[in-house]
């Protein structure tokens, strides 16, 4: 499966906020650029996306920024997808010739799999796993 650079900076900018969530602090959109090593002026069209689905809210302003629009554990790596990439999980609809219709069923198994295999994974826990462990020298 080929995820796409959009929907890659969409997940890695979550779990960047996730990082920082406590429902109140912002997080400014060249921090997220820079710590995810991604363009602000793509991260900032991706960020829209996302505030039109609900999962990023945002301040306007010299001391504005992002922040998530829901707790992490309530936000699935599905809910991403959704907002970002609807179109990753369509199925197909061709059913034309002798195996068309039992190959369009295939696929629509294994993305319907992915789906919650997706719906499973929640913000909280990937920047959980993102944190890693702290080595002190």
């Amino acid at each position: 499966m080929r995820i796409s650079q959009k929907l890659d900076y969409a997940c890695r900018a979550m779990v960047q906020l996730a990082k920082r969530h406590d429902g109140k602090t912002l997080t400014r959109l060249d921090e997220l650029a820079q710590r995810e090593a991604v363009s602000s002026n793509f991260l900032v069209q991706i960020l829209n996306d996302l505030k039109r689905d609900g999962l990023v809210d945002s301040r306007r302003g010299k001391a504005g920024g992002y922040l998530l629009g829901r707790s992490p554990v309530n936000i699935s790596l599905l809910d991403v997808v959704n907002a970002v990439e609807p179109s990753m999980l369509a199925g197909t609809n061709g059913s034309e010739g002798e195996s068309g219709n039992v190959v369009r069923l295939a696929w629509g198994s294994v993305l319907e799999q992915t789906r919650k295999e997706l719906a499973k994974m929640d913000l909280r826990t990937l920047a959980e796993r993102s944190a890693g462990p702290m080595f002190y020298i």
